[in-house]
């Protein structure tokens, strides 16, 4: 599903500043991660938790392509959950609270997605989220994670730079921590009694992504 100009521009035009309007449609159109998600979720009406929301982006690109289910965010930057409220007021079944995916996560069954967060934590903070994520899927649910990979290619080389200076320009808190491994997730989750396939999802983009979904 990948939305037309207009709806993006529609998506851009409830952003607060200046900033974010010209960011929100660059973002959308360029960051293959949004078409891959709203493709994964197609047809389910189950709930969305989007762990990391961020500006809240993914609910406004599901509910502009006729995915309207409810959707809660939940993300450490208080300025960024503040864009998300902002952006978000006047929609229905759209929450979008502040928390540390750490040590709390929302009470919630349906899907569960997690973009471009696992790298700022330790490893085992990274296998305590999973089980949390995989505890919170309900029946037929997903849990549907973005993350680049720990390998030795030269795309991590360059993930690890840009997750770098995303902090030395501060759109991110904190610099990365450690990055997950292709295995870590096949075992936690298949622990957890998931099937797990996980794809390359570079797009056009120098990073190392990989899209990791896991169902029961």
């Amino acid at each position: 599903m990948k939305l037309s100009r207009p709806a993006l521009n529609r998506i851009a035009a409830r952003a607060a500043n200046r900033w974010d309007r010209f960011y929100v449609p660059s973002k959308l159109a360029t960051d293959p991660v949004y078409e891959a998600v709203a493709g994964e979720l197609t047809g389910s009406t189950l709930p969305v938790l989007d762990i990391g929301c961020g500006m809240g982006l993914l609910t406004h690109y599901l509910r502009e392509g006729g995915h309207v289910v409810p959707m809660t965010g939940f993300d450490f930057d208080e300025r960024k959950i503040r864009s998300a409220q902002a952006m978000s007021a006047g929609m229905t079944d759209v929450s979008f609270s502040v928390g540390d995916a750490r040590h709390e996560l929302p009470d919630h069954q349906g899907h569960v997605v997690i973009l471009d967060i696992m790298q700022f934590f330790t490893p085992q903070e990274q296998d305590t989220l999973l089980c949390a994520a995989a505890a919170r899927l309900a029946p037929g649910g997903k849990l549907i994670i973005r993350s680049g990979l720990a390998d030795d290619s030269w795309r991590h080389r360059i993930t690890i730079a840009g997750d770098w200076l995303a902090k030395a320009t501060h759109w991110m808190k904190s610099g990365p921590v450690a990055y997950p491994t292709a295995d870590q997730f096949q075992r936690v989750l298949g622990e957890a009694g998931l099937r797990v396939w996980i794809t390359p999802l570079w797009g056009g983009t120098p990073f190392n992504n990989h899209l990791i979904v896991a169902q029961a």
